[in-house]
């Protein structure tokens, strides 16, 4: 089944010109992240999107997951690498926006799986808050998106080494890097916001 989703039109009632496809992190939904578009202010022609991961979360109600984190082989991981990327695939058929203005963002599970879709496909750009690489990382398209990684030093689920880990993991790979460690915790505070607003304003 394709992915549930919200879907943001521009504000200005015309085809939108950018994609931005935002993914929640575990046992989050859809509605999660959907106050970022108004916050990161990147104008009317944006397109937000924000998918609902496909799979129930185990323990909150309500909540989903991108694959099984309470299980030492990510159950479901390969399912929704593949219902993402028909997603994005599909949103541009869509909208008509090329892969090269669309943006994927995710945090936490959501940045894990920004970062393993991302790389896969020639756009924009990829913003990881909070999330995590899974190893070995792969870059299959032919230049690498640049990625704004943002995480927290006193990050209790997601250990900042993790970020760090990331970070030596793309650059050898040959990818651009944005890299940002803010004394905050597992969220997405005022200012990982407005980084993530001027990285992507500053991609032209």
């Amino acid at each position: 089944m394709p992915l549930n989703f919200i879907n943001q039109p521009p504000a200005n009632g015309k085809p939108p010109q950018h994609l931005l496809i935002a993914l929640h992190g575990w046992g989050a939904d859809q509605q999660d992240l959907t106050v970022l578009a108004p916050m990161l202010q990147l104008g009317e022609d944006y397109q937000f999107v924000f998918p609902n991961a496909p799979f129930d979360h185990p323990q909150v109600p309500g909540g989903r997951a991108w694959y099984a984190l309470e299980r030492s082989d990510p159950e479901g991981l390969e399912t929704s690498h593949q219902l993402l990327r028909q997603l994005v695939l599909g949103l541009v058929a869509e909208t008509q926006v090329p892969l090269s203005q669309t943006i994927l963002l995710g945090f936490s599970q959501g940045g894990a799986m920004t970062l393993d879709v991302g790389n896969q496909l020639p756009l924009k750009a990829l913003c990881c808050l909070s999330g995590y690489p899974h190893s070995p990382l792969q870059i299959t398209a032919n230049t690498p998106p640049p990625v704004l990684l943002v995480h927290g030093r006193h990050d209790p689920v997601v250990p900042l080494s993790e970020a760090q880990r990331a970070k030596q993991e793309l650059e050898a790979l040959g990818s651009a890097v944005n890299y940002h460690e803010l004394a905050m915790g597992h969220e997405i505070p005022t200012e990982a916001i407005a980084l993530t607003r001027q990285f992507i304003q500053g991609l032209g």
